[in-house]
């Protein structure tokens, strides 16, 4: 692995990609229906293609972001480009602590610089129709169950990583891939629930850039953005070691 500094800069990379790409195309979506009359009850949120439509472009715009970085820049840092991947590989001891305060500095910051890049590209309609991509629970959703989303979406993602990017006995070549198809049929599934962040440099990033720009303040829904993504990721390792653990004993 190359140096700490080498491995940050690829976090804060990696991280900028996932936020310019998947948080801005969530913004654009929104740009692109604005005064758009939702189809049907449940469309109460985002888009005019039928809600499950925008879900799919914005899903596969955060599954390319990923399967892009993790192809990159996974040989350089692993390309966690998520706090909860972060602390969860630290959890069953596949990350060494000294490195875990440093990587979400960086995942922090490169989705906070793609945040702001974006608004200044685009403009501040970005911020003031698009929210900057921002996850919130949709109305009618909520805060335990917008948790429980986050759970879940994030158990699902940590399990894929575990199983085609930690686990040594994985088929070389599919990580990329792999994740980035999780990732992108979690957040068709829950997205219009809980935003489907699973991520909190996610969230962090569009949080901050609204703060900076005027825009609407969602500080209120961070925590769920935190414990959920935190807990599903934390959960997956685990199950994922208690199950292959006596295998992996059994090899020496």
């Amino acid at each position: 692995m190359a140096n700490i500094q080498k491995r940050c800069l690829a976090e804060f990379i990696g991280t900028f990609f996932l936020v310019f790409m998947g948080a801005g195309a969530a913004a654009i979506t929104l740009m692109i229906s604005k005064g758009a009359a939702p189809p049907n009850a449940f469309n109460i949120g985002i888009g005019a293609l039928g809600g499950l439509g925008d879900w799919l472009a914005i899903g596969l715009a955060f599954g390319i972001a990923i399967s892009t970085s993790i192809y990159a820049l996974g040989n350089v840092s692993g390309c966690h480009i998520n706090p909860a991947v972060t602390i969860a590989l630290w959890t069953v001891k596949k990350f060494p602590g000294r490195d875990v305060v440093p990587y979400i500095i960086s995942q922090l910051a490169g989705a906070s610089v793609a945040s702001l890049l974006f608004a200044l590209i685009v403009g501040m309609g970005a911020v003031t129709v698009g929210g900057l991509g921002a996850t919130a629970p949709f109305p009618g959703i909520g805060y335990l169950q917008a948790i429980l989303a986050e759970v879940v979406g994030t158990f699902l993602l940590m399990m894929a990583i575990m199983g085609v990017a930690v686990d040594r006995r994985a088929p070389s070549g599919f990580a990329g891939l792999i994740i980035g198809l999780t990732v992108a049929g979690v957040i068709i599934t829950v997205g219009n629930i809980s935003g489907a962040s699973l991520n909190p440099a996610r969230t962090f990033g569009p949080y901050l850039g609204n703060m900076l720009l005027s825009g609407t303040n969602l500080w209120i829904y961070y925590p769920i953005y935190i414990i959920g993504p935190i807990v599903g990721a934390i959960l997956a390792a685990l199950a994922y070691n208690y199950m292959t653990s006596e295998e992996e004993a059994s090899r020496g």
